[in-house]
């Protein structure tokens, strides 16, 4: 599951990185509205934490634009507001949920959980022809058979198949599977490696779901 923190407040967000991360979800941080929208708009979150009070744009403004935009990710809104007016203001933007500052991570874990819960309508399998992807279980089947990924190579392919009929940048999935460490000047072979061997492994008929576009990235289509 990869979430997404929103909040110019550093401790705070190193805090709720290293308790995600220690309850094995992925996550990635923005410290400013304008910031969340590009990684909204440029990858794929299953919950998004959200703070109001930022600089550049706040949160209400954020959700507004989400929600304009037809984009459904579940939002948990962080606040150091305990406002009525607040809270139903964010609701009524579109926001799941609502939690004031200071909480307790355990309160706040088992909103995540229930939120995850909650958001379950959307099936856990990502499929593409004979392959599927269980984002809950982490398993990848061809024909019901279970193959055996690295983690770098599921992430490769979760990305992919999050994003079916849409191309993905390289700069994108590079980002998305070895987040701010990657480097691509001494690391663009990386993506290369671990798309060959990815390939290999989930090749159908002589042939992968996998799909070069030149110049551009990559693409699983039907």
């Amino acid at each position: 599951m990869n979430i997404l923190i929103v909040d110019d407040d550093q401790e705070l967000q190193n805090q709720l990185c290293k308790s995600l991360k220690n309850q094995h979800y992925r996550v990635e941080t923005a410290v400013d509205g304008k910031e969340a929208l590009d990684r909204i708009w440029g990858d794929t979150y299953d919950l998004i934490l959200l703070d109001i009070m930022m600089p550049n744009m706040d949160g209400f403004a954020v959700l507004r634009e989400m929600r304009k935009t037809r984009i459904n990710i579940p939002v948990l809104m962080l606040t150091a507001r305990g406002d009525l007016d607040d809270r139903v203001q964010g609701l009524d933007l579109g926001a799941d949920d609502y939690l004031a500052k200071p909480f307790s991570m355990a309160e706040l874990l088992a909103r995540i959980r229930a939120m995850l819960r909650r958001g379950g309508e959307r099936s856990p399998l990502l499929t593409s022809g004979e392959i599927s992807l269980d984002t809950v279980s982490r398993t990848v089947n061809k024909k019901g058979e279970s193959l055996k990924l690295t983690s770098k190579e599921f992430s490769i392919l979760e990305f992919l198949l999050y994003n079916k009929g849409r191309a993905v940048s390289r700069f994108n999935l590079a980002e998305h599977v070895w987040g701010d460490n990657f480097d691509p000047f001494s690391m663009s072979n990386f993506i290369d490696v671990h798309m060959k061997n990815l390939r290999s492994k989930i090749k159908t008929h002589d042939k992968s779901i996998i799909r070069t576009i030149r110049g551009v990235g990559f693409i699983i289509d039907d």
